[in-house]
């Protein structure tokens, strides 16, 4: 259900530091940008020299700290009011980026691969967009496709790393400076901050890059953690 204004909600504690910045940046990106956001669930402190855990109920989280919980991907919005109120009761919830739709798709694969990638699209003077960097993957985002123009794409492909993962519509991805279980969240290639409508690439333009450089990745490219 969509948190309102005036009416708080319990959540787990949160890493205090740093606040001001994660709600810039969730409201330039809201904002400025016009890409619908909502507050990722975030990390909570291990005891006993634990590692932090994920905020969420879940002890075995796939992907710790880096995903929405409450309130679900559903209320991501673009809106000011909504956006400041959420991250000042969590000031440090990661951005979750909802993507496809009225936001960005976005493509990621492991971070080696994704470096020797964006190597030869700078070669081939193939223009790239904005490119968000974890510590083991980085995304790069992408003009909105829908599945059928994907699928088309990858069907003409030999063959797709696992590793290769497609944020569409329905999908979502943690965006700078937020912090997850996996690390801090950067930017690569950062967006243009004054840009009110960020110029993003196809996903055809970028794809043949993104499966040779999967494949040719040490391992195959088969690493999947965030």
């Amino acid at each position: 259900m969509r948190d309102l204004p005036g009416r708080r909600r319990k959540f787990p504690l949160l890493r205090q530091s740093g606040g001001q910045a994660v709600l810039r940046a969730a409201l330039t990106c809201a904002t400025q940008w016009r890409w619908p956001v909502v507050p990722g669930v975030g990390l909570r402190q291990g005891g006993g020299g634990r590692p932090d855990e994920c905020g969420c109920p879940h002890p075995d989280c796939a992907v710790p700290g880096a995903h929405p919980f409450d309130p679900g991907l559903l209320a991501a919005t673009t809106d000011a009011r909504m956006v400041r109120w959420w991250w000042t009761n969590r000031p440090n919830a990661p951005v979750v980026l909802a993507t496809g739709g009225r936001g960005p798709c976005a493509v990621s694969l492991p971070a080696v691969a994704a470096a020797r990638a964006l190597a030869v699209l700078d070669r081939a003077g193939v223009r790239v967009g904005p490119v968000v960097a974890g510590p083991t993957r980085w995304a790069l985002l992408v003009a909105p496709y829908d599945l059928e123009e994907l699928g088309e794409l990858l069907h003409n492909q030999d063959w797709v790393p696992g590793s290769l993962r497609f944020h569409g519509e329905g999908g979502y991805l943690v965006l700078p400076p937020s912090r997850t279980g996996g690390g801090q969240v950067r930017w690569e290639r950062a967006p243009h901050r004054r840009a009110a409508d960020q110029w993003l690439p196809q996903v055809g333009a970028v794809l043949d890059a993104l499966v040779e450089a999967s494949t040719s990745a040490p391992g195959g490219g088969s690493r999947l953690a965030y």
